[in-house]
């Protein structure tokens, strides 16, 4: 890297260079400790704004990426510090409920938010799923900090002390502590793989028709028998495929031909928006559902309400009558 006279990097004297190669992954990294994509974006423009006003002082000692990525840690902690976690509904510690029991919207909780894949850069997806991400939600906020940079930014446990202005020996009791937890939780990022098979590309297909037909017996061959569904903001979650298909089928309000499906990606996990017929014809949003895959089956659905959702992730706003 090289430097001027007056050893500031020449990195830092284009701040929106700067600013445009650092973004996505500093934007992964605060939605990671947040669980939250709007909070991560405030918190990646606080992290530009601190290191803006401490450019001059900056001494070289690391990489500009580390030093970015130690500011922004610290201004997630700050901002984290007394917030209460964001779970989804599976992580609420209620059990499953019967699919005809009344649905019980809470849209007060600060739920765990998907993330659009274009948003952020990652190396590796698995360290952006939602799974890992909710897991994360149950630590601490220092405990959730050095698990990301230990295990998912591979630093060194000196280097993350510096960072925390702590001690080595802190910093890997930390994240004993929180390994502890995460196996109580879901997997952690090297557990799942990334690229989809055929078989996998061809259940997503019938996945899409099956919903555009309303056919709950093919929709149910197509979930794993222990399967999960939940839908934040509504607290409850549904275990097993054939309850799943029975929620489907008695509390989705959308018949045969009313459901079509645009896919997308979120948490480097394939996602569709989901749109429902209205009374003129047209399609409105409905939910966005992010899909955990189990080889050629669908094992875990996350489905999130909200037409705000869907702007994140820059779905239409609405399909015509004649769309399929």
């Amino acid at each position: 890297m090289s430097t001027d006279q007056s050893g500031t990097t020449t990195e830092l004297q284009d701040f929106d260079a700067l600013t445009a190669r650092y973004e996505r992954e500093l934007l992964a990294h605060c939605y990671r400790m947040s669980g939250s994509v709007h909070e991560a974006e405030d918190l990646v423009q606080e992290t530009f704004l601190r290191a803006w006003r401490a450019s001059a002082d900056f001494q070289g000692r690391s990489s500009v990426r580390t030093w970015l990525y130690r500011i922004a840690t610290n201004v997630c902690l700050t901002n984290l510090d007394a917030r209460p976690r964001r779970p989804l509904p599976t992580g609420l510690g209620a059990p499953d409920v019967d699919a005809a029991d009344p649905l019980d919207a809470q849209p007060e909780i600060p739920w765990l938010e998907p993330i659009p894949d274009a948003a952020v850069q990652v190396e590796q997806k698995d360290t952006i799923r939602l799974a890992f991400v909710a897991a994360l939600q149950h630590l601490p906020a220092r405990q959730r900090a050095v698990l990301i940079l230990r295990d998912v930014l591979r630093w060194s446990a000196a280097e993350v002390a510096e960072a925390l202005d702590t001690t080595a020996v802190a910093v890997n009791s930390a994240l004993q502590r929180a390994h502890a937890q995460l196996d109580k939780q879901r997997p952690t990022p090297e557990t799942q793989g990334v690229d989809l098979t055929d078989a996998q590309r061809q259940l997503l297909d019938d996945y899409v028709e099956a919903f555009w037909a309303k056919d709950i017996d093919r929709i149910v061959s197509l979930l794993t028998a222990e399967a999960t569904w939940e839908m934040p903001p509504f607290t409850g979650w549904y275990a097993g495929s054939t309850t799943i298909g029975e929620l489907i089928d008695s509390q989705c309000p959308g018949g045969s031909h009313d459901m079509p499906m645009i896919a997308t990606s979120a948490n480097g996990q394939p996602a569709y928006g989901l749109y429902m017929r209205n009374p003129d014809g047209s399609f409105r949003p409905f939910q966005l559902q992010v899909l955990e895959l189990d080889g050629d089956r669908v094992r875990h659905v996350s489905a999130f309400h909200g037409t705000e959702v869907f702007q994140r992730f820059g779905l239409p706003e609405a399909l015509p009558a004649d769309h399929r």
